[in-house]
């Protein structure tokens, strides 16, 4: 269940965004309340599925994440992905370099590199800096993680192409620019990641 905190918090965002900005009143009728508050934190879990889904389709990915967590369990466990060989993991259709990525992490929180309970505290930039220390970790997988995983609600992943798009279907009609994302992403504030969940969903139609 949603802690009533982060369920209270995304409403309230809800309420703010519909108030500030007419597209995102419409996208909020459209699309329902925006689920974020719900997703269990797993954060090993969400990484390595974030690794594995990169530069994939969805169903490829998909097929690779049930073909892992049938090595290592769902949600994935750390002792398991150390204790499972390169091979096994590259027959379940990972690459060399996603094997590599995984194993890297798994040992960098096996050891306490990477403190999950620690990165919980730290400001937005303080843990995407701890976070893309990790190979195969870049910011926008550390963005997605302050949106889903730690549920920080002004994130705003200003390379995610998905963003840029909606945001040129959305708002670019009069405002075609390299600067329309962050420009109408300013109406938003402080509620950045729930607006964006509302333009991802946007692009499904």
């Amino acid at each position: 269940m949603p802690k009533p905190s982060h369920a209270a918090a995304i409403r309230k965002a809800e309420r703010h965004l519909a108030k500030a900005d007419p597209i995102m009143k419409r996208l909020i009728a459209q699309h329902g309340h925006c689920p974020i508050a719900a997703r269990e934190f797993q954060p090993f879990h969400m990484l390595a599925n974030s690794i594995i889904s990169q530069q994939l389709s969805t169903k490829a990915a998909a097929t690779i994440k049930i073909r892992v967590g049938a090595l290592v369990g769902v949600p994935f466990q750390i002792r398991k992905v150390l204790s499972t060989t390169p091979e096994k993991l590259r027959g379940a259709g990972l690459s060399g370099a996603k094997t590599r990525y995984i194993r890297e992490l798994a040992a960098h929180v096996s050891d306490g590199r990477l403190d999950f309970d620690e990165i919980v505290l730290l400001d937005d930039e303080a843990v995407i800096e701890k976070l893309i220390i990790v190979p195969g970790i870049g910011r926008w997988t550390a963005e997605m993680f302050l949106l889903f995983g730690l549920k920080r609600l002004d994130v705003l992943a200003l390379g995610d192409a998905g963003l840029q798009r909606a945001a040129r279907n959305l708002y670019g009609k009069k405002r075609q620019s390299a600067t329309l994302l962050p420009r109408v992403g300013e109406n938003w504030r402080p509620y950045r990641s729930i607006a964006s969940w509302y333009l991802w969903r946007s692009l499904e139609n």
